[in-house]
Order: C-alpha cells, then sequence, then structure tokens
C-alpha cells in the first residue's frame, strides 16, 4: 500500500472510531457510504470502437444512465454488466465478436461510474438499473458479469421471466456480500459494535439481511445455463465462495477454474475471451 493510502485508510478509521463513540449507529451510516463509494475511476479514454457504437441513455432516480448499443436490431441481444470501480470502456474486446456472431451488444456504465451520473452505488439500484434496461432495451436473452456485476446480474435473473435457452456468464462474482462486508471491516479494522449496527443499517433501509444479497442464494431460482469463471488467486472475491456452489452440482452451472489470473486480468486474458464467446 502507498503513502498516501495508508494516510487516508488511516484517517477513515480514526473518523468513525471518532464517530462510533457519540452513536455506532452514525458511524455505521458513515461506513455503509464509504462502502459504496467508487473512489477509483479511469481516465482513460474510450476505445476508438466506441465510437462506432449509437449512444443510448435513460434515467435512474434522478441519475442519467449513460452506455452504448452495436448491431441494433437483432433478435440476441447481449448484455455487459461491469464491476465496482469499473466501466463498460474495459471490455471492449468483447463486442467486435460479439458483433460478428450476429448479435446485438448493449453496454451501460452503473450510477457512478463511467460517464454515468451518481456519487455512489448500493445493489438495489444496480438491480434496478438492470430491470430498466430489460425493460427498454430488452428483451435480453444473453448476459455477461464481472465482480459486482454478477451478484446484480443473479438478482435480476431470478426475478426476471427467462428459460434454459438463456445464457450468462458470471466472471468472478462478488458471491457473498457478507465476505466483501468482512473484507472491508478487516481493511478499516473496526469494531464488532460498528459492524452489527453496519448490517442493521442495511436490514433497516432494505428489509432484508446483508446475508441475502448472495449468488449463492439466487442461483437456485435460475433457469439460465450458465458459465462461471473464477481464478484461484483472486484477491477481491474469494474462490472459496464460488467453491461452496460448485459442490452443490447445479446442472445449468459449468465451472471454470482459472489460474494466476487474479481478479481483472481474468476477462481480458485471450482464452477467457473467447470461451465466453463460444459459450454465448
Amino acid at each position: 500500500m502507498k503513502l498516501a493510502q495508508k494516510i487516508a485508510v488511516n484517517y477513515l478509521r480514526a473518523r468513525l472510531n471518532i464517530i462510533a463513540v457519540v452513536s455506532t449507529k452514525r458511524a455505521a451510516k458513515k461506513a455503509f457510504e464509504i462502502f459504496s463509494t467508487p473512489y477509483y475511476k479511469s481516465k482513460k479514454k474510450y476505445p476508438a470502437i466506441f465510437d462506432r457504437g449509437e449512444k443510448i441513455a435513460f434515467e435512474l432516480d434522478g441519475l442519467a444512465v449513460k452506455g452504448f448499443r452495436f448491431n441494433h436490431p437483432q433478435e440476441n441481444k447481449v448484455l455487459i454488466v461491469h464491476g465496482f470501480e469499473s466501466s463498460i470502456k474495459n471490455f471492449e474486446r468483447y463486442i467486435n465478436p460479439l458483433v460478428r456472431k450476429g448479435y446485438e451488444v448493449i453496454a451501460f456504465d452503473a450510477p457512478a461510474h463511467g460517464r454515468s451520473d451518481g456519487q455512489r452505488i448500493i445493489l438495489p439500484m444496480y438491480i434496478k438499473m438492470l430491470q430498466e434496461i430489460c425493460e427498454q432495451f430488452g428483451p435480453i436473452n444473453r448476459f455477461m458479469s464481472h465482480s459486482f456485476g454478477g451478484l446484480a446480474l443473479a438478482h435480476l435473473l431470478e426475478t426476471l421471466p427467462h428459460t434454459n435457452a438463456t445464457k450468462a456468464v458470471l466472471i468472478a462474482p462478488a458471491t457473498e456480500t457478507t465476505t466483501a462486508i468482512d473484507s472491508f471491516f478487516k481493511f478499516l479494522d473496526l469494531s464488532k459494535e460498528i459492524r452489527e449496527a453496519f448490517d442493521q443499517y442495511i436490514f433497516d433501509h432494505s428489509g432484508v439481511h446483508p446475508s441475502y444479497y448472495s449468488v449463492r442464494r439466487a442461483i437456485k431460482n435460475m433457469k439460465a445455463q450458465i458459465l462461471w469463471i473464477h481464478d484461484e488467486d483472486d484477491e477481491i472475491t474469494p474462490l472459496t465462495d464460488a467453491l461452496n456452489i460448485k459442490e452443490e452440482h447445479h446442472p445449468n452451472i459449468e465451472f471454470e477454474i482459472t489460474k494466476g489470473l487474479g481478479h481483472r486480468k481474468i476477462y481480458r486474458d485471450n482464452k477467457v475471451v473467447k470461451r465466453i464467446i463460444d459459450f454465448l
């Protein structure tokens, strides 16, 4: 960790602990704001292929959500769903191969990401965004996702009417929300009391415990054919959560475990790209 990052982490830890002295509820609320705020946004330009795409947008809770559409209109439509602190511009290498297969390709930056408006993103908002995309630009019968986007996609598909002809790719999905929260609290070294108030804050605002937001739970309600790709060395979304699902032997899920690609290189790997294109 760089010195500037260490200073920032120490500042956040101290601030939250000071707030907790007065009120653990207030500390939990602030922790949740930090947890749901993307602090990194790539400044690199969108690859040239996006110049050939049709710019599309819609409003979500007062925010402009912006994206692109390629090869419209086609019967088979693929939606690309990116992860936390990412953007659709990171998935440019999938567009031409999918278009060559005769697919329409749709991709949006989530709120607080890329070209879209907003400061924070929470899972219910991401799910609502995907529902709106399907309503306005669907029907969509092909999906590919990465990380936090995979968690959102799983929760979309468990309620979206679909058949086993639907196909979905989960690349290193954030399988369990509780795991992500555990990592966040370990990173900031926050107290058990703040964590309990944090979980209660989520319950008060959503009506469910954080454990509800789980690919393992949602996937039991999905009919789609699923390709799940995960790396042994993933430092963000641990393979152990995925292996718990693999051991359940769902007949509609194909697992591929890679080595040495980590969390972000995995979707850029040429073999992985080819495997996904062939599957879709």
